[in-house]
C-alpha cells in the first residue's frame, strides 16, 4: 500500500539481484528500504562464520529503520535473497512520511512491536538446550500470520538459522514433528494445520 503511494510520487526503484548485500554491520544508516517485490534476509555472523537469521522481509515490507530512527550504525547483514525491486526513502523523506501519514505510524509500530516480541521470543528460546522445542516455537511463530492449510514458506536452512541449530537438525525434528502430529508435511513442505 505504502509502496504504491511511494510509486506515485515518483520514488526511484533500485534493482538488487540475488545474493547482494545491501547493507552491512558499522555503516551509519541512510536509507528505509521498501520492497516493491523480492525477499531480504537480515543476518547476523558469529566468529566461526555461522549466520543468524534476524529476519525476512518481503514484498510489501520495509526495513532498516530502527538504525535510522536512533542514528546509529547498522547491526547485521542484510542481502537479497531474491532478485528484488527495493524504494529507498532518506532520513529526511521517511520523517516526513512519518509526520504526513497516521496509518503508517500506526503500521511502524505495530511492525516494530512485532520484530521486538520475536526478538524475545527467541531470547529465550535460544537458552532452551531442547531442539524440538526450539524448533516448534519458531515454526508456531511463523505460523501466526498464515491461514490454515497454508505452508511455510521457509527453508530447512532458514529454519536452521533462524534457530542456531544444524539443517541436519531441522530435518530431523521436523519428521519427528510431522510424526507426532505437531505439523503436517506436505511433499516436504510444512503446512499448517
Amino acid at each position: 500500500m505504502y509502496i504504491q503511494q511511494l510509486i506515485d510520487k515518483g520514488y526511484p526503484i533500485r534493482n538488487f539481484t540475488k545474493d547482494t548485500v545491501i547493507y552491512e554491520p558499522g555503516l551509519q544508516p541512510k536509507f528505509v528500504f521498501f520492497i516493491k517485490s523480492g525477499e531480504i534476509r537480515m543476518v547476523t555472523v558469529n566468529g566461526d562464520g555461522k549466520e543468524f537469521i534476524q529476519g525476512i522481509f518481503k514484498t510489501g515490507q520495509y526495513f532498516g529503520e530502527p538504525a535510522l530512527l536512533v542514528n546509529r550504525p547498522y547491526l547485521a547483514y542484510t542481502i537479497a535473497t531474491k532478485n528484488s525491486e527495493i524504494i529507498q526513502l532518506n532520513k529526511t523523506e521517511f520523517f516526513q512520511l512519518l509526520k504526513d501519514n497516521a496509518e503508517f505510524n500506526s503500521d511502524l509500530i505495530r511492525v516494530l512491536s512485532n520484530r521486538l516480541f520475536y526478538k524475545s521470543m527467541m531470547l529465550e528460546e535460544l537458552g532452551n538446550e531442547k531442539a524440538e522445542h526450539r524448533l516448534q516455537t519458531i515454526i508456531n511463530f511463523l505460523f501466526l500470520d498464515l491461514p490454515a492449510g497454508e505452508i511455510l514458506k521457509v527453508t530447512r536452512q532458514e529454519l536452521a538459522d533462524m534457530t542456531g541449530l544444524r539443517v541436519e537438525t531441522v530435518i530431523r525434528v521436523v519428521k519427528q514433528l510431522a510424526k507426532k502430529g505437531v505439523v503436517q508435511l506436505t511433499h516436504g513442505r510444512i503446512l499448517k494445520i
